[in-house]
């Protein structure tokens, strides 16, 4: 057995699990640190004919990284900045997987990225960027603790998607190893397909020839199976592929400059509708928005329910009973000026809205944006604590979280039907999310096993009915294991057999992450669905 694996054991307990609360098993694990280990670890692999889980940061919420059954390889000590590039006036940083975003974050703000084997080119770059000023990655999942590689497997999202787009915007190379220990070293712009024909140069002088799914990508914000379009980049194929095509060990990310102002402005409803009239009007009138995020009247309820429990949600604002939507709103921009005027222009939609514009918060400095943020991350949490506490009594149950996105002129409807059904099935549900992607996170709470199964067949009959509206099932979370079944809803069987046969083309044993997207046939690999 190689040096750097270890038999699974008791110390290894919490690698079983993501956030979505799936709790799988694994035989063996390893933490490479290296190229050479991860070659290592996939040969130990192929010859004990051992499925293998990849895993970062374990922040998940689709069991990507929950395995079940043979090895896991955990990429969090695979975390430094190798590099850092200048093109022009563009720089570009050359990443590990394991790298956890708020640290890439920090070492962003402060440009010191604690690699004393740069390159002169990278200690050139690195002078460079330091005399150009403030820089970002714009991709803000709502959990700062996920690793780069995860993101990049689920093509994960969040607020200031509205504005800047998935992850996937801003990577620009790959360097990818397969189950069979090739690799694939591919950047943006350097291999297009032919239609739906794709031939991969590999490292090694071979070319993988690759015939992608015929199927049709929804016009929406979408992270829902193998991105796939005729003549695409080929590098956008693995972004969002949820670990099953190759096992990531470089990530470059393009940078962006900071903006000189970030408000931020929660405003109050007084019911859903009025909110959302305001939500139709802000996008097609506010200037410089970023952001523009829901929460509705339950899951304001619940932040209520802890601060009045005090502990780390005491510290919660007060909102009154009469606050009951909420809509926020980031503005940036360089112009002090322009977002004054912005800012007004979010007080007159109010008005007319049948909103009160004296009902707002509103955040002008870091001080200020860091509560906000701190009230919008206390609710998914609020809802995690509320499901742990009932799963003591009903240990079967689980927060079903929706994350399912419908075009434009679907938003209203889809928000009825939401209501609607909830109600005549008698379940509680606290929503929040992306409404300004038309992507709304409604988590419904079962109180009961009952509750649990009847909110399972609503959640398929949604999936079924934005599938309809040309929607997607996953919008930022990803597929895993837990979304396969919707995966089949949203482009069928045939489609599942395309992506099948796209998956063996790169990995012809299924080691890799069996189980995510779609069950395995053939080969080492298991599956499991927590909605089996």
């Amino acid at each position: 057995m190689p040096a750097k694996i270890q038999l699974f054991n008791e110390m290894h307990q919490e690698l079983l699990r993501d956030e979505s609360r799936n709790i799988g098993y694994a035989e063996s694990v390893s933490f490479p640190e290296t190229e050479e280990d991860i070659l290592e670890i996939l040969k130990y692999c192929r010859d004990k004919k051992l499925s293998l889980t990849v895993q970062g940061a374990l922040t998940g919420l689709a069991a990507g990284a929950v395995p079940y059954g043979g090895h896991v390889v955990n990429l969090k000590r695979m975390n430094k900045v190798l590099a850092i590039d200048q093109i022009g006036e563009e720089f570009t940083l050359t990443c590990q997987p394991g790298l956890i975003l708020s640290e890439l974050r920090k070492a962003i703000e402060l440009k010191h990225f604690n690699n004393p084997n740069f390159s002169e080119a990278s200690r050139k770059a690195l002078a460079a960027i330091s005399k150009k000023g403030s820089y970002v990655f714009p991709p803000d999942p709502t959990e700062a603790s996920a690793s780069l590689g995860g993101m990049v497997a689920c093509n994960a999202s969040g607020a200031r998607t509205y504005f800047f787009g998935a992850t996937r915007e801003h990577i620009t190379r790959l360097r990818l190893i397969l189950s069979d220990g090739r690799i694939l070293d591919i950047k943006r712009g350097q291999v297009k397909a032919n239609g739906l024909k794709l031939e991969l140069p590999l490292t090694n002088g071979a070319v993988l020839k690759i015939d992608l799914p015929k199927y049709k990508m929804p016009a929406t914000k979408n992270a829902a199976g193998y991105y796939v379009a005729a003549d695409m980049d080929a590098l956008d194929l693995f972004i969002g592929s949820d670990g099953t095509l190759g096992l990531i060990v470089e990530i470059d990310i393009k940078l962006q400059r900071a903006p000189e102002f970030t408000w931020g402005i929660s405003t109050f409803w007084p019911d859903e509708k009025s909110a959302i009239d305001f939500v139709l009007a802000a996008r097609q009138r506010i200037k410089n928005l970023t952001s523009l995020e829901s929460f509705d009247y339950w899951a304001l309820e619940l932040l209520r329910q802890q601060r009045e429990k005090g502990g780390i949600f005491s510290s919660l604002p007060f909102l009154p009973e009469d606050y009951a939507y909420c809509i926020y709103l980031e503005l940036q921009g360089d112009e002090e000026a322009k977002l004054l005027t912005a800012l007004n222009q979010i007080k007159s939609l109010m008005d007319e809205s049948g909103g009160d514009s004296s009902k707002t918060w509103v955040a002008l400095n870091d001080t200020e944006l860091t509560r906000l943020l701190f009230f919008r991350h206390a609710v998914p949490e609020s809802v995690n604590m509320l499901i742990d506490q009932r799963k003591r009594k009903y240990p079967d149950i689980a927060k079903l979280g929706t994350d399912m996105a419908v075009p434009d002129d679907r938003l209203v409807e889809i928000i009825e039907i939401y209501r609607r059904d909830l109600k005549e099935a008698n379940l509680q549900a606290a929503s929040w999310g992306h409404i300004g992607d038309n992507h709304i996170h409604v988590n419904i709470l079962p109180r009961n096993s009952e509750d649990y199964q009847r909110g399972k067949e609503l959640y398929l009959r949604w999936a079924k009915k934005v599938t309809e509206m040309q929607g997607t099932v996953s919008a930022e979370h990803g597929v895993g294991k837990s979304k396969a079944n919707m995966l089949e809803i949203m482009y069928g069987s045939e489609h599942i057999e395309e992506m099948r046969r796209l998956k063996l083309s790169f990995d012809p044993w299924n080691l890799l992450s069996p189980g995510n997207l779609f069950a395995a046939k053939g080969g080492v690999g298991h599956a499991h669905s927590s909605d089996d």
